[in-house]
């Protein structure tokens, strides 16, 4: 096939239709030549032609093709030195994936020559591989970008109102039985009126889902079987994954994703990416070549410096984007820009966040990646996500992201856990994290809303899982069970596993009840891991990466424990909801408030009396109270009134035994109405009121929700 091609542009990258023809631009630093190869869209594996890149400009090659249209795969070929040892590894026998495809179609195979250099060979990756392996990598698409957004508008929830959901594109619908078979699974399902309708009810505001730029499944996993379900090994950062479209590969996959977003704005529900830069699906220098590594190895990747054959590896996966790059930075930018404007996405997740700000090996908050983000029109007016950790030395920084940015607080999670275990001296602990976490965000200009609450994630245990198991069993996972974090944070109450025992089911929905009841009364920005308001099991496997099937996937056939606990976390969530007193924009500052006799927060013994400097450091003590005073409240709606709510009294007993607690007083007239009690399940839950003054018996493992009234102040 005999093709002309034109000098073209440098700009933009990747490949871009203009309703005439496709211009081609692809960033090599190090490159010598870079050949564009056309592929057969009925024969992905048939080349049917190549043409080289002639024009380079400010280290871009680029050319248009007249003619070329929607619909043609591609690929490129790049040469240049190929010297490990130096980090070089051009391999023009190696078809590499275009960074910036639109759309991708096909996946490795895995039995085609896809490695650089021979495997095998006892030089390992130091010997260049000659054969060619078109036929076994993933080709780009071109896209035509046309869409009929109707009128789309992201619905910009503000931070207080959030509730977020992490949920995985196919595990949510896979089993749903009102969505029609053709679409579980799907970007589609996800959109599915039944699915919306879930979410509505449930008070979740944003949809948070797991990795779907377009990732492999890596060989080792497809020889035993199994799935790269979770996605975080990504091959391309602009293309929506085709696994989970119905509409094909050939840029169906786009559409539908789109049409997904549209619907869940509708439904005034923010769509949030988990994204993954911080490494590729490359791995480590005995990993394939698909795209990066063969397009410029040094400019893409973190290198040892002194031996450049070998990765810089802060994820635990092989390699690590090298995020000190100008061309890597506008390469993530770019992306981040691509989803918000022309996928309407709105916001992200950033997987390892931590390996992001490494300047040079340590930690660096002000990195240039973040520098960049702060100060664009776009992308500094979405929401914001840090997992503040990675797996290298010093990267575990909850709480030292910059402003604009929230982070997953892992110090939440584990306080939570622990408090609600009976371990002793938890209770300071807990009031922080209740209050919104100001410990870790209130001294560099940040807000409760900084802290991403949450129990459980995809990673680790679910939330019936935490308290039903022990140890973890993760066999299925072939690996003899010597995957996933060995420590845990449940309570098992002495039985592993199912069983029939009545007083250790009913101590288990308790304890789900509790998680769920902090959970969605902190302050702070509620994360439901999707089914633990159903009670989704994974059999105790806490690491199940690779389960693409009935382990990981939601079960909507619900008993009636699970249908009560799901009626229990709405009731929870709608609570949070109607109340301001439980979604503050402020830090609770534990002193009287001008214009307010009262104190904003107070901290109580069981006596009813207020705790002192003694209380909080009796190691032994697990029963406390919180009296959140609606009339204290520092904060004023849209209209510039001041806002006011009822006054809430948080009751927690994290003790074996029962504990009498007393109601505060201050108020003879007005009695306090119960709102949540987690002894009961969701079908006994009953308002009755209690005198100020009076006791209430706590069993132990229970918290208590009361409100009252306020005092008359005007809102």
């Amino acid at each position: 096939m005999e093709i002309k091609v034109l000098p073209g542009r440098r700009t933009p990258l990747g490949a871009t239709w203009d309703g005439e023809g496709v211009n081609f631009a692809l960033f090599s630093e190090n490159a010598t030549a870079v050949e564009l190869c056309l592929f057969d869209p009925g024969e992905p594996g048939t080349e049917t032609a190549r043409v080289r890149l002639r024009e380079k400009t400010a280290h871009v090659w680029h050319g248009y093709v007249p003619g070329l249209g929607p619909g043609q795969l591609y690929g490129f070929r790049v040469d240049g030195a190929y010297e490990p040892q130096r980090g070089l590894r051009f391999n023009p026998a190696k078809l590499v994936l275009d960074p910036y495809a639109r759309a991708v179609a096909g996946k490795p195979d895995w039995g085609e020559p896809v490695f650089g250099y021979p495997l095998g060979d006892p030089a390992q990756d130091l010997a260049r591989d000659e054969r060619d392996d078109a036929a076994g990598v993933p080709k780009g698409v071109v896209l035509d970008p046309a869409f009929d957004w109707e009128g789309d508008r992201p619905p910009n929830t503000p931070w207080a109102r959030t509730v977020i959901y992490e949920a995985h594109v196919k595990g949510l619908t896979a089993l749903h039985p009102d969505v029609p078979e053709e679409l579980r699974g799907t970007y589609a399902g996800v959109a599915h009126p039944a699915v919306v309708e879930h979410l509505k009810r449930l008070g979740v505001t944003a949809l948070e889902l797991l990795p779907v730029h377009d990732f492999v499944d890596d060989g080792y996993l497809e020889r035993k079987g199994l799935r790269n379900y979770w996605g975080y090994s990504t091959l391309n950062f602009f293309s929506p994954d085709a696994r989970y479209s119905g509409s094909g590969d050939r840029g169906g996959q786009v559409r539908e994703f789109r049409e997904m977003v549209k619907a869940l704005h509708r439904a005034g529900i923010e769509v949030i990416l988990d994204v993954v830069y911080n490494h590729t699906a490359e791995g480590n220098h005995l990993g394939p070549t698909l795209s990066f590594k063969g397009i410029d190895n040094p400019t893409y990747y973190r290198l040892v410096d002194d031996d450049p054959r070998y990765y810089m590896d802060y994820t635990g996966t092989g390699n690590s984007l090298n995020a000190r790059h100008p061309q890597v930075i506008k390469l993530v930018n770019d992306s981040l820009r691509y989803w918000v404007r022309e996928m309407h996405v709105d916001g992200f997740r950033f997987d390892l966040a931590s390996t992001l700000a490494r300047e040079d090996h340590h930690v660096d908050r002000l990195s240039s990646f973040f520098d960049v983000i702060h100060q664009d029109p776009v992308l500094s007016e979405v929401k914001l996500i840090a997992e503040p950790w990675d797996v290298g030395e010093g990267g575990y920084q909850v709480g030292n992201f910059p402003v604009l940015w929230t982070e997953w607080n892992g110090r939440y999670r584990d306080a939570v856990r622990a408090y609600w275990r009976g371990d002793e001296g938890k209770v300071p602990q807990m009031a922080y994290r209740l209050t919104g976490s100001s410990d870790l965000y209130a001294d560099d200009g940040r807000k409760p809303n900084a802290s991403i609450n949450f129990i459980t994630a995809h990673d680790g245990f679910t939330l019936h899982d935490l308290v039903s198991y022990e140890r973890k069993h993760n066999e299925a996972n072939g690996e003899e069970n010597c995957d996933g974090a060995d420590d845990n944070q449940s309570l098992n109450f002495g039985v592993e596993g199912p069983t029939d025992d009545p007083e250790v089911l009913e101590l288990r929905e308790r304890q789900k009840r509790n998680f769920l009841a902090t959970l969605l009364l902190s302050q702070g920005v509620p994360m439901i891991c999707g089914g633990d308001e159903m009670g989704r099991t994974q059999g105790g496997n806490n690491n199940a990466y690779c389960q693409d099937n009935e382990i990981s996937w939601l079960h909507w056939d619900l008993d009636e424990p699970r249908r009560d606990l799901l009626d229990f976390a709405r009731r929870v969530s709608a609570l949070r909801q109607a109340h301001p007193s439980f979604r503050r924009r402020k830090f609770l500052r534990g002193k009287h408030v001008r214009g307010s006799d009262l104190e904003d927060v107070i901290w109580l013994r069981p006596d009813g009396s207020e705790m002192d400097d003694a209380d909080w450091e009796t190691p032994f003590a697990r029963a406390f109270g919180m009296l959140l005073a609606g009339d204290a409240m520092m904060e004023w709606n849209d209209e510039g009134k001041r806002v006011y709510d009822d006054d809430f009294l948080l009751l927690l007993n994290a003790a074996d035994g029962a504990v009498a607690f007393t109601l505060p007083d201050a108020r003879p007239d007005e009695p306090w109405t119960l709102e949540i009690d987690t002894a009961r399940s969701a079908a006994a839950q009953e308002p009755r009121t209690v005198d100020p003054g009076g006791t209430v018996e706590m069993p132990g493992r229970s918290m208590l929700v009361f409100r009252r009234a306020s005092s008359g102040a005007e809102g």
